[in-house]
């Protein structure tokens, strides 16, 4: 809802911005067979029905003043300033997307005494536009005015209108049909031509001084453009034309007319305010829009210059002068795990390092404590209890645990013989109370598994490195984490109060004190989901349960140390918040390519998937992976990106409704080991 609401704000500016494009004369064709002889003879006011014609013509020595393309903040203030100094009428011809955006100007000019008239809603060339079009114009400004200023208007100036002597068949079939629709036409006899990038106040002085005391309509501008002359030359024409004799007059005294703008109806005041409120509401949401897209712009780039300095820094640094070498205990979590406990267990059972292997069986009914047990392998201990959650089952595992040092691990998740070895290195330090080892998508066959393992390589080859070095990691995944067990003590374990446990357990260690840190050589492998519906279970799950740690761990912002000014923030602004905003940036990309420059909107988009992709590429230069998936990650942004939008829209609102969810189980369907000797092999 919020999307579809910010489209249409976007649309509605997006009309008020549209085909406006600076005036200008455009040239007549011979094509005149249609134009009665009254009009191509006759003056610059026109009235028709179609059928009968009658023009008026300025009576010699008289001026009236035209100004098309307002308001505008800068120029209109200048040109009544001056209108004002000499006590002279006019008649402005406003564009109604200009009324819309500027009321207080259309009040201005009326309550001066000027004369308004209507220049369409966007200013396109109406001969090009069909009747429903039109209608559209003219009646959207209508509304606009009554909005503005209470007021309506008879009388109409058509977009790059010329002199009579210009009409042709095209422009008189629009005059013909607003004839119809009760306006009078006006055009002009002299043009100032203000409009022309060159004209100089002497050009536009000289442009509009008639010839043998000749009256005239006379246009000049005060919008749609650079008009930074206009007043400057007004002030130059109007007392030398009163000098020569002339005096100003307006549209409704050259015909007759009490006031060519009538009060408006109640309706046309009540619309008329609807639609200006919803051009000035839409102004400004587009406007703020825009600077908060700059704003996320600039943050967004410099968060992966950051990452990346700290990453490569990261990749420098020397292992551990002293090797850990202590026995460490395994534990494994199990629910329903018969397709993946066999190959977890025996991946274990390979390891090049002193291990103990607890199974902690969390009330599996798929025999999956049977299939440990019967494997009959050395130092494994299976333990059974009835179901109670994973951090239940983990804190089971820890408890039965004698070792200085816990790696905890899904059972769907196997590790290479190096793997526990390298994962306890950094334990040598005495600081550090936890490690995160790197998870590899095993399963990378098909569009959605190759997604997931180039989101796995880029978030633990650059994201986690830098979490390392900046002493703010969030999160020691679940398919690979080693524990020191005085952290563990100290945090009192696993808690069930968010779907979180990883981070949770993370945030809390890193809180006391502990350092974290992330052994990259230390890697597991984890069959992804294979199915849209899987991976939305499981990311709903991640992102709902990390938004509960996150409120949990919310005194952490006040409290000494870096995670609360580093990793918190980190996490409520570009892992909750700016992809909370992405849906709103693909819209606003949109709208920029129809109603903004479409080149440098798209060239915009393109320079960040381009600094995106090379990133991705030296994440996976980091981590000596093929390239050869990359060319998927255009896919990615369009599909993958905007699931995951979905994913944390819907866990957010899940978190403000204060639902509870249950551990959800992903089916699996095995075959890791198998796996793990194609990538290792």
């Amino acid at each position: 809802m919020v999307v579809t609401l910010f489209a249409s704000i976007l649309v509605v500016n997006g009309i008020v911005l549209g085909e406006f494009t600076q005036d200008g004369a455009v040239a007549s064709t011979a094509d005149t067979d249609q134009v009665p002889s009254a009009a191509l003879k006759g003056g610059p006011v026109i009235q028709t029905d179609g059928k009968t014609t009658t023009t008026v013509t300025v009576p010699d020595k008289q001026i009236v003043l035209t100004f098309d393309d307002g308001p505008d903040p800068k120029y209109t203030p200048e040109i009544l300033k001056v209108l004002a100094e000499y006590d002279v009428p006019a008649t402005f011809f406003m564009i109604g997307s200009e009324i819309s955006q500027h009321p207080d100007l259309v009040r201005q000019v009326r309550d001066a005494g000027h004369e308004i008239g209507i220049h369409t809603f966007t200013h396109p060339d109406l001969s090009t536009k069909n009747e429903w079009r039109r209608e559209v114009e003219m009646q959207e400004t209508q509304f606009a005015l009554a909005g503005a200023a209470g007021v309506s208007s008879v009388i109409f100036r058509p977009p790059y209108s010329s002199t009579v002597q210009a009409l042709d068949n095209s422009n008189w079939a629009v005059m013909s049909d607003m004839g119809g629709r009760g306006y009078l036409t006006v055009v002009n006899d002299l043009d100032s031509r203000d409009w022309e990038s060159g004209a100089t106040i002497a050009d536009i002085t000289k442009a509009v001084l008639p010839e043998d005391d000749a009256g005239a309509i006379v246009l000049f501008h005060d919008g749609g453009g650079d008009r930074s002359k206009t007043a400057e030359a007004l002030a130059t024409v109007i007392p030398e034309l009163q000098q020569e004799g002339y005096t100003f007059t307006t549209v409704a005294k050259l015909t007759g007319m009490t006031t060519v703008n009538p009060a408006a109806t109640g309706k046309e005041r009540a619309l008329g305010l609807g639609l200006v409120g919803a051009v000035r509401v839409a102004r400004h949401v587009t406007g703020w829009f825009a600077a908060l897209l700059l704003v996320v712009g600039i943050l967004t780039v410099a968060r992966l210059v950051i990452i990346l300095v700290l990453g490569r820094r990261h990749a420098r640094r020397k292992p551990p002068a002293t090797p850990y070498t202590k026995p460490v205990t395994v534990v494994v979590p199990a629910y329903n795990e018969k397709e993946c406990i066999a190959d977890t267990l025996r991946s274990l059972a390979a390891s090049t390092y002193p291990i103990r292997i607890v199974v902690v069986d969390d009330g599996s009914t798929d025999g999956t404590a049977e299939i440990a047990e019967s494997l009959k392998l050395a130092n494994v201990t299976v333990i059974w209890q009835p179901n109670s959650g994973k951090p239940a089952a983990l804190n089971t595992g820890i408890a039965n645990a004698d070792t200085e040092v816990v790696i905890m691990m899904d059972g769907d998740t196997v590790f290479e013989p190096d793997t526990v070895r390298r994962l306890v290195q950094p334990f040598a330090d005495p600081r550090v109370g936890a490690v995160a080892g790197n998870a590899k998508v095993a399963n990378r066959q098909g569009m959605v598994a190759l997604w997931q393992h180039i989101e796995y390589v880029v978030g633990f080859s650059i994201d986690r490195r830098a979490y390392d070095v900046a002493q703010c990691m969030a999160t020691v995944p679940g398919a690979i984490g080693a524990f020191r067990q005085a952290a563990l003590r100290q945090v009192g374990g696993l808690s069930d109060d968010t779907l979180a446990e990883d981070t949770d357990l993370t945030i809390a260690i890193i809180r006391t004190g502990w350092r974290v840190v992330y052994e990259e050589h230390a890697r597991a492998w984890t069959e992804a989901p294979t199915t849209m519906s899987q991976l939305w279970r499981q990311r709903y799950r991640w992102s709902y349960g990390t938004m509960q740690a996150m409120w949990k761990h919310r005194r952490a912002l006040v409290e000494k140390g870096t995670f609360g000014r580093r990793g918190l923030l980190n996490l409520a602004i570009f892992q909750t918040l700016l992809p909370l905003l992405s849906p709103l940036i693909d819209v606003f990309l949109i709208y920029g390519l129809f109603f903004l420059n479409p080149l440098e909107t798209l060239a915009a988009w393109l320079g960040m998937l381009a600094v995106q992709a090379l990133s991705t590429i030296y994440a996976f230069r980091l981590d000596k992976e093929s390239l050869k998936p990359l060319w998927r990650l255009p896919l990615q942004q369009f599909v993958y990106r905007q699931v995951m939008y979905l994913v944390l829209i819907q866990s957010t609102l899940a978190a403000l409704g204060g639902i509870r969810l249950g551990w959800q189980k992903l089916r699996r369907t095995g075959g890791l080991e198998a796996l793990l000797g194609q990538r290792v092999n």
